[in-house]
């Protein structure tokens, strides 16, 4: 047994596995030529962030449009930020957003796949065989060098200028004997396992980033750590393991991972492994002060994905404005494909953005509002109660005492070929359709300048003779272009603008009193439409209300 194989056998006398082992477990996929792989992997030490949510969009879009595979992976190595229940929101919050995992985590204690466990915490084993495998090679050694000396070390670097880092002269245990080793492990002291790098600084690393382009960067030299004290993987030795034994073809995340790929591009090589695709993905940035920066968990509230949840947001239109930020080609496609699925659209990593989209919730509410448009009133009434009774449970009872009245408030302007745009998210639906609830309704008799109250005492006296809840949407005008002569107001806008020094009025302006009346409000959905929903008993009493009042 040569010195290498006796350090191997020292550091990890447990591992008795070799890699052909796991490249066995873990095949090739099975997969049609060009479909890519995905995932996203995330740490289980907060809320679901957008920018995760925006990554796995395009992680799994990326593998959609390629008849390929996406799934999820939990890198739990740090288990000092684990927070409870880390899981549970990450996966549950892609449920939400309809975003489909084919293979990994399901659920907060579901796995399903050929390919795992897909928790970095239950892969111990593996990687402590490929690690001891380059221990064998001389490509990895054994580290017992303090916090304390590396702080030192580190300040020496920074007082000469030097770049900081385990590497070179300063790499201090990399030509550790056998001998060495085994005498400050027989004394207690902890140590980690770094990668021997064969890298100098002065070599270039060129890759061909799938969203950037071509990129260049200096060749790796640092001895970095690849397994801590604890016998859990850094997250850079992880991910190479993983995402090899696990097929994957391309690595869409954050650009702030770009620094670590000649590590990442070098762990391969030493591992014997094929490198994935690489692309990163600019995150999404907000306006502030005139400065662009990136989204924050700390400043803003929409880093969070359930603050769209608690906002009402629909999950399809926070998805359908993700996709604008994720491709430049995706709103000429939306116009010219109305009535497809996002899913249809054949996504290109080159056409987003390389330096990063802004937030826009101008344009998301404008997103949301077609988006919304497009549901029937059916859809519309499950939407809006289940949101309600996650968020707003005293309007969910107000919306659900009689589901019948409320589907048919929902209907108005709805279930027609141009159906009105007027919600971006559910929780400005109580306020705009309050008055057809009593319990929410506030009155409000106030007139537009144009009109006396003794006029539209009078047309209210006038239509309340006349008004029947079966009249059709011409018929309910006619009548009140009828009565308006008779208060000297127009029965046509056109008749009052070639005349306007002739009437008081056009008979829209009448229409408006009445609207007003009944509604509270100024502009509403079609108010004939409207009066029939609410009912005559009801209509009536609000006029009285409004006629007392004037």
């Amino acid at each position: 047994m040569n010195n290498n194989d006796k350090m191997a056998e020292l550091l990890l006398p447990s591992i008795n596995k070799t890699p052909d082992y796991y490249e066995s477990l873990y095949p090739e996929r099975n997969l049609k030529e060009g479909a890519r792989v995905t995932r996203i992997a995330p740490s289980p030490t907060g809320y679901l962030h957008l920018g995760t949510l925006f990554a796995a969009l395009v992680n799994r879009i990326t593998a959609t449009s390629s008849g390929g595979i996406f799934y999820t992976r939990i890198e739990d190595t740090d288990k000092k930020r684990e927070i409870e229940g880390g899981i549970a929101d990450i996966i549950d919050g892609l449920g939400r957003f309809g975003i489909a995992i084919d293979e990994g985590f399901t659920g907060a204690d579901e796995q399903s796949g050929n390919y795992g466990p897909y928790k970095q915490s239950q892969r111990a084993e593996i990687y402590q065989t490929y690690v001891k495998e380059l221990i064998r090679q001389g490509l990895a050694y054994p580290c017992f060098c303090t916090a304390e000396e590396l702080d030192e070390v580190r300040k020496i670097q920074e007082d000469r200028k030097i770049r900081t880092g385990y590497h070179g002269e300063w790499a201090k245990h990399r030509n550790i004997t056998f001998d060495e080793a085994k005498e400050l492990i027989d004394s207690g002291k902890p140590y980690v396992i770094r990668l021997k790098s064969p890298g100098s600084e002065e070599n270039t690393v060129v890759f061909d980033d799938c969203i950037k382009g071509k990129i260049e960067m200096p060749e790796n030299d640092e001895d970095f750590v690849i397994l801590k004290s604890d016998g859990i993987p850094t997250y850079h030795f992880a991910h190479a393991v993983d995402d090899h034994l696990m097929r994957t073809t391309h690595v869409l995340r954050g650009d702030e991972w770009i620094s670590s790929v000649p590590k990442h591009i070098q762990l391969f090589k030493l591992l014997g492994f094929r490198p994935p695709e690489y692309g990163h993905i600019a995150p999404i940035m907000k306006l502030d002060g005139g400065a662009k920066r990136k989204i924050s968990k700390r400043k803003d509230p929409e880093a969070a994905v359930h603050f769209f949840a608690e906002e009402g947001y629909d999950s399809e239109s926070v998805i359908e404005y993700l996709m604008t930020v994720a491709a430049s080609d995706f709103e000429d496609w939306r116009k010219a494909n109305p009535d497809k699925s996002y899913k249809d659209f054949k996504f290109n990593l080159k056409k987003m953005s390389v330096s990063g989209a802004l937030f826009d919730s101008d344009k998301l509410n404008n997103v949301a509002k077609t988006v919304v448009s497009g549901f029937d009133s059916a859809c519309v009434y499950d939407k809006l109660t289940n949101w309600a009774k996650e968020f707003d449970p005293e309007f969910c009872a107000v919306l659900t005492e009689n589901p019948e009245y409320t589907r048919a408030v929902l209907s108005i302007d709805r279930d027609v070929p141009k159906p009105r745009k007027d919600i971006a998210k559910w929780n400005e639906a109580k306020d705009y359709f309050s008055y057809f609830f009593d319990s929410l309704y506030k009155k409000d008799f106030s007139l537009p300048e144009n009109i006396s109250p003794a006029d539209a005492k009078l047309f209210l006296q006038k239509y309340k003779e006349v008004y029947d809840p079966s009249d059709d949407r011409q018929l309910w005008f006619d009548k009140i272009k009828a009565i308006a002569p008779e208060i000297g107001f127009a029965s046509e806008t056109k008749e009052y603008k070639a005349e306007p020094d002739k009437f008081k009025g056009h008979a829209g302006d009448l229409s408006t009193v009445l609207r007003i009346a009944v509604t509270g409000r100024r502009n509403t959905p079609d108010l004939c439409s409207i009066m029939r929903v609410l009912g005559k008993e009801r209509c009536i009493s609000r006029i009285d209300e409004a006629l007392n009042s004037l």
